[in-house]
């Protein structure tokens, strides 16, 4: 806005609107992307490892369901916070560590110098001279594999529950018709699975969503960071023209995530209506119809 350009004109509301659009506020707008982009691309990849879990877990190789009982039991018995800081810090130093096998072979001295973790610059990930948007995406893709990691074992929890809790009685009469246990599973078992998982998975969603100002302590400049850093009067760097509105701004982000949880909540009620219509009707079908589906 031009009148921005202008000190004498800058009162009221001509003010806020002016401070309001500054670059930094900017970025604060843009880091909403940031929540939903963590979001969107975890929340599949939650699914596919609960999934993966679930189904180790009633693996009938012991090895396998060993894995699949450890890795949810050990996530679970751990605060989430020790992941959420470990998990981006193990696989950073792993994949840097890997690169300097790699890339460095003639340096023999140990990486793990006391209480430094040291590295070649060109195993460094990224490199010094990478640009931002490099280390951010870097910071990014550590974020949602800890998430992943995290609340992939509490989806496999609830999965396998609800797997569990389909009656047998409809599965043996699949078998006895003649379906296979591909088709028992995809056709029968699966779909009414969901009445079942829906509404710890729709907890696991809402806990998935308050959990996102995590990313903070991570490093990665999100909406609490930048909350914080418009919010003070001053920084460590900068002195801003107005006194502490750290209120005002955390005041925002309540009522964002308010809005947010309260429109999943929404959705995940649509969906568990869906599914529980589908499968009262699915149980009073009988299975004759998937059987000549399947021929």
């Amino acid at each position: 806005m031009d009148y921005c350009a202008d000190p004498s004109q800058l009162e009221g509301l001509r003010w806020i609107s002016c401070y309001l659009t500054t670059p930094k506020h900017q970025l604060f707008y843009k880091s909403f992307l940031i929540v939903f982009a963590l979001l969107a691309i975890t929340a599949p990849v939650v699914l596919l490892l609960g999934f993966g879990g679930a189904l180790a877990r009633k693996s009938r190789f012991a090895p396998l369901r060993w894995f699949g009982t450890t890795y949810t039991s050990m996530v679970r018995g751990v605060p989430d916070i020790i992941f959420f800081l470990f998990v981006p810090i193990a696989l950073d130093q792993l994949v840097e560590y890997t690169r300097h096998k790699i890339k460095c072979p003639e340096i023999i001295e140990p990486v793990y110098r006391g209480t430094e973790f040291v590295v070649c610059e060109a195993a460094k990930m990224p490199l010094k001279d990478a640009a931002a948007w490099v280390h951010n995406t870097w910071s990014f893709t550590l974020a949602v594999i800890a998430f992943a990691l995290v609340f992939g074992a509490f989806a496999a929890n609830t999965i396998y529950g609800a797997l569990n809790a389909v009656p047998h009685a409809q599965l043996e009469t699949a078998r006895a018709f003649g379906l296979t246990e591909r088709q028992i599973f995809k056709r029968i078992h699966v779909p009414q699975m969901w009445v079942y998982a829906l509404p710890g998975l729709s907890n696991l969603w809402m806990i998935l969503i308050k959990a996102t100002p995590l990313l903070f302590l991570l490093g990665i400049e999100d909406i609490v960071y930048w909350a914080r850093e418009l919010g003070g009067s001053k920084t460590s760097y900068f002195e801003y023209p107005h006194p502490d509105w750290r209120l005002w701004y955390f005041l925002g982000l309540l009522v964002f995530y308010l809005t947010l949880t309260w429109l999943s909540g929404l959705v995940f009620e649509r969906l568990t209506a869906r599914y529980r219509h589908d499968h009262d009707a699915h149980s009073k079908t009988p299975l004759i119809k998937p059987i000549e589906a399947g021929r």
